[in-house]
């Protein structure tokens, strides 16, 4: 029965897990008039980059997924770009509590049999990465991208992470025009 119950555990903690990693949720806003076909190299915005407060291990990541996956587009790096790539973080805590304990029990001077009590039942972290896109010659945010989603310490697969993250969020960069059907 023991082993029973920890391959339960173990089934809902790997469920869990995937659940969270697909979890991303992806926002973006982009300039209507331009066209974006037009951005053929990009460089990273390292005065900005610098001001993120995260670990510059992360920063790393991040700026690693983010190349990779603009270099996928066809995109090239250069000193003199067309785009300047900057990010964004920012977290919170989401903290729920459980008002559903009772206790029966008689407590000190209090006048009522039993006590309702709350209690943290568990806590989560979630992240948001902005991806903002500015034009080289106007100085102007022309695209940004958002992902939210939960946060994870666990050093195995930060890597994973990341990259979902920055993948699910360029994966709506450059924008498609819409297709009107008549």
């Amino acid at each position: 029965m023991k082993i029973f119950n920890q391959y339960i555990l173990i089934l809902f903690i790997l469920g869990f897990s995937l659940n969270s990693c697909n979890s991303i949720r992806v926002y973006s806003d982009f300039d209507s008039d331009i066209d974006f076909s037009n951005y053929q190299s990009f460089a990273f915005y390292k005065t900005g980059i610098d001001k993120v407060e995260i670990s510059d291990i992360d920063k790393k990541r991040i700026l690693k997924s983010i190349e990779k996956n603009l270099l996928q587009k066809g995109m090239a790096i250069s000193e003199t770009p067309d785009l300047l790539i900057n990010i964004s973080t920012k977290s919170s805590e989401n903290i729920y509590i459980d008002n559903s304990y009772y206790s029966p029990y008689y407590s000190g001077w209090y006048p009522y049999y039993g006590r309702n009590y709350r209690r943290v039942s568990h806590t989560t972290s979630e992240g948001v990465l902005y991806i903002d896109i500015i034009d080289t010659k106007s100085k102007q945010l022309v695209w940004q991208g958002k992902g939210i989603g939960f946060l994870s310490t666990n050093r195995m697969n930060r890597d994973e992470l990341v990259e979902g993250y920055v993948n699910k969020i360029l994966s709506v960069y450059p924008p498609q025009e819409e297709v009107s059907v008549n």
